[in-house]
């Protein structure tokens, strides 16, 4: 894991530390975190950091027939709240959740990780802390976190201010990719209940946080028990081993019984369920079946948010959907509770004709 930036060199006896990088924080940082990235090991990764890349035999992670999926993303402008309130640690969960998230929806189990943490001026504290976000969303995703790298630019970056990426590897048995061919109308949508508004639509938090007046350190109208920075800055789920474990149950009775998942990020549900569905099929949903955090309602009063608008921005408080066919929504619901998950049934798969790909009826309880 490379934890260093480059920008070149001179000759006049400027030193790089005069221009703003500081090589020794960097190497600080390494040591710092090399505890923490061991602790992701998993058959394939031997969670060694420090060389120029990273190894990982999918031989002895026991695939046969794999197909490598991949995904890419970052955290946002949740990072800034991360920022301004000093709360470094969770952080990294939310760019685990939103890479590997984006894998079990394709039937991928995700295998590792590697970050990428650009800042203004290094602070190996706080760059453990991130990292050690990172290693928590790691191990709850059962990925090893395979390298990383750490770029201090100053004059790109303020300092105090930092961004994150992403970037995830992940495998699946050719015959058990998702979504599958046969979803059709008919099929029910069940939904996975989110931790709040996860990581996206945050220009806009951040937007309404204004208009309220309040600071990071007021009480959260929305939950009278903490913080308001701490409240959203509220990890990302990360829905992996429960969905593999649900794969893994009903496959084991009846090959292909999740049809298809969909991650609800940004674009909420109007944009990522038809992501999944095949053409000539819509979803329609009863809003009335989703029940939002308290954030979300908190959130559109006092952003004046229609709902149109908090279904097309938010996940509303549902992170992910499982699609199956009717007679199997028992069985999938059993083993979805066997894997410590709450499912709730907010819709059905219907053909679409010409109309839009999300139809919705009632309205949702904010």
């Amino acid at each position: 894991m490379s934890r260093t930036g480059h920008e070149g060199s001179h000759s006049n006896g400027l030193t790089y530390a005069e221009a703003g990088v500081d090589i020794d924080a960097g190497n600080a940082m390494v040591e710092a975190i090399k505890p923490l990235v061991r602790a992701t090991r998993r058959p394939g990764a031997d969670g060694l950091i420090g060389g120029f890349g990273g190894l990982f035999d999918l031989k002895a992670a026991g695939y046969t027939d794999p197909v490598l999926v991949a995904a890419n993303d970052g955290v946002g402008t949740k990072v800034k709240i991360a920022i301004e309130t000093g709360r470094h640690d969770t952080i990294g969960i939310d760019l685990v959740a939103m890479c590997v998230n984006d894998l079990i929806v394709q039937g991928a189990e995700p295998l590792f990780f590697l970050d990428y943490y650009a800042t203004g001026k290094l602070d190996p504290r706080e760059g453990a802390l991130v990292v050690q976000g990172i290693v928590d969303g790691c191990r709850q995703a059962g990925c090893a976190l395979l390298g990383g790298e750490t770029a201090e630019m100053p004059g790109l970056y303020a300092t105090g201010d930092y961004d994150l990426a992403g970037f995830a590897v992940g495998a699946a048995e050719r015959d058990k990719l998702l979504p599958r061919a046969d979803i059709g109308p008919g099929d029910a949508i069940l939904g996975l209940p989110s931790s709040g508004v996860h990581s996206n639509g945050f220009s806009l938090v951040r937007r309404i946080v204004a208009l309220s007046g309040l600071d990071w350190n007021a009480t959260a109208p929305f939950a009278p028990e903490r913080r308001l920075g701490e409240a959203l800055l509220e990890p990302t789920r990360i829905y992996v081993r429960q969905l593999l474990g649900a794969l893994r149950r009903t496959d084991t009775v009846k090959p292909g019984t999740i049809k298809g998942l969909a991650h609800i990020t940004g674009g909420g549900f109007i944009e990522n369920i038809p992501r999944v569905l095949p053409d000539g099929t819509a979803a329609r949903l009863d809003l009335g079946a989703v029940l939002p955090p308290p954030v979300f309602g908190w959130l559109a009063r006092v952003g004046g948010i229609e709902e149109a608008e908090m279904l097309r921005t938010f996940n509303c408080g549902i992170g992910m959907v499982v699609i199956v066919a009717a007679d199997d929504v028992g069985a999938v619901t059993d083993a979805l509770i066997a894997e410590g998950e709450t499912p709730v049934k907010i819709g059905d798969v219907v053909e679409a004709g010409e109309g839009p790909r999300v139809v919705t009826h009632g309205r949702l309880p904010l």
